[in-house]
């Protein structure tokens, strides 16, 4: 775990990769589920977070 927390302090792109590939799927469990309208309504905004987080990151050093 260290190692992970790490790899987010330094600015690599692995564990950065990871926290937006998350984001992405939290976003797409949000906007799939039928009961919580706030999850709904905010299910865009993670998923295009997610989005753009992996896009800069992606250009993050090794």
């Amino acid at each position: 775990m260290s190692g992970f927390l790490n790899g987010l302090l330094r600015m690599r792109r692995g564990p950065w990769e990871i926290v937006a590939s998350v984001l992405i799927g939290l976003g797409i469990f949000m906007l799939m589920q039928p009961f919580v309208l706030w999850a709904f309504t905010w299910s865009f905004i993670v998923t295009l977070t997610g989005t753009v987080m992996f896009l800069i990151v992606s250009h993050f050093p090794e």
